[in-house]
């Protein structure tokens, strides 16, 4: 068990005994932990905070400061929509990549408006349809956005494709080609992107994956060389180069031609870190629910709970209570959308709490307005989640 009865989990039920559950809470020395962690991982390589995996202003601000910009190893953001990358620079951030293409015409258009907001975000493509779209958006040449194209980091090993689908784009020809493009029609390409989801993505849980991690790291290490080279045939001289997520810094920063690395979960360390061999999890967010009923000796039912994260479905994705220790979720029946039944829960009354981890990281902060943020003396914070802001960005 990653927790006991005595595990920074006391703490954050002392310091909100007497708010009602539902709540989230954050541990921020853990959280600070994970953060000084990150930065010795990355060895002097900047890190850009993924901000779907955070999806809280005032956490992004405590890791890159105030100003949302640079602080102690961290530097920028990688956004995961448009709005809320206009959104994040309204509140003062200066560097934010979108790790995914845009196709909303109206924000792109409201960023070829202000000289800020061209200035401060650079758009992700892998296709020479993006161009075109964010060029009708714009409905300008005389506005020059930056772009980072999107290069394929998957392994492939005869028919078989390890990896994510993301982006067409895989060989130098084609990231070349793709550049020339963005040039032609006016975009000033600053970066290139391999983003090996195999290897960040993936746990450590046995030697077959860690045998293609190995191989995996040895083929986009040698081919993301060609594409840069290619690239700067084109564009010349690139001001980013990013690659990596919390599961694979050091495989990232290994490579010189990588100028920063993108990680979030790593913060909030959800479940699904739990068996990387890479860095010790410390879980730093939670969740708690209160019990409503006890239908058998041995059975609590608390109150919602049923936050299923992304991914394919299954045993990984569901929550996983973790205190008080012993009690599980019933196999029949699982996390439910109004009540979760739970095992091993003899000792719990109505109106006892139960804490929950989840599954991913940020995803957790669409479903509260609020986080809780308790720090070492027991003192509390609240603080609002981007849902607490009335913003959602899908």
């Amino acid at each position: 068990m990653l927790v006991t009865e005595t595990s920074p989990i006391a703490g954050l039920d002392a310091a909100t005994a007497e708010l009602e559950p539902p709540l989230a809470a954050l541990d921020l020395a853990v959280l600070r932990a994970n953060a000084a962690d990150l930065v010795r991982r990355a060895g002097g390589t900047p890190i850009r905070i993924a901000s779907k995996s955070v999806r809280c202003r005032a956490v992004l601000a405590e890791v890159l400061g105030a100003d949302l910009t640079a602080a102690g190893g961290f530097a920028g953001i990688m956004a995961y929509s448009l709005r809320e990358a206009l959104w994040l620079v309204g509140h003062g951030a200066r560097d934010i990549l979108l790790g995914y293409p845009s196709v909303d015409r109206a924000a792109l258009a409201e960023l070829a408006a202000d000289d800020i907001l061209v200035r401060s975000i650079t758009l992700m493509i892998d296709d020479v349809a993006h161009l075109e779209l964010i060029r009708a958006a714009v409905g300008t040449d005389r506005v020059h956005p930056r772009v980072c194209l999107d290069v394929d980091a998957s392994l492939r090993i005869g028919p078989l494709h390890l990896g994510v689908r993301r982006s067409p784009v895989r060989s130098p020809d084609q990231a070349a080609a793709l550049a020339s493009a963005a040039v032609r029609r006016g975009f000033e390409v600053v970066g290139v992107m391999t983003y090996e989801a195999q290897i960040a993505g993936l746990s450590d849980a046995n030697a077959a994956v860690r045998l293609m991690k190995r191989a995996s790291a040895a083929e986009i290490g040698k081919r993301r060389g060609a594409v840069l080279d290619a690239v700067r045939s084109v564009a010349g001289k690139l001001a980013i180069v990013n690659s990596g997520g919390t599961g694979s810094i050091e495989v990232s920063v290994a490579d010189p031609e990588v100028t920063e690395v993108t990680a979030g979960s790593g913060l909030y360390v959800p479940t699904l870190f739990d068996s990387y061999r890479s860095f010790t999890p410390r879980p730093a967010l939670y969740f708690a629910t209160s019990v409503l009923r006890r239908p058998a000796p041995s059975v609590a039912t608390v109150f919602a709970g049923g936050y299923i994260a992304s991914g394919p479905a299954g045993p990984s994705r569901v929550p996983k209570p973790v205190w008080p220790s012993g009690v599980k979720l019933l196999g029949a029946e699982g996390a439910g959308e109004v009540q979760t039944p739970l095992s091993g829960a003899a000792r719990l009354r109505i109106g006892d709490r139960v804490w929950f981890r989840h599954a991913k990281a940020g995803e957790l902060c669409e479903r509260f307005d609020t986080v809780h943020l308790v720090d070492t003396d027991g003192s509390r914070t609240s603080v609002p989640t981007y849902r607490g802001e009335g913003v959602c960005f899908g």
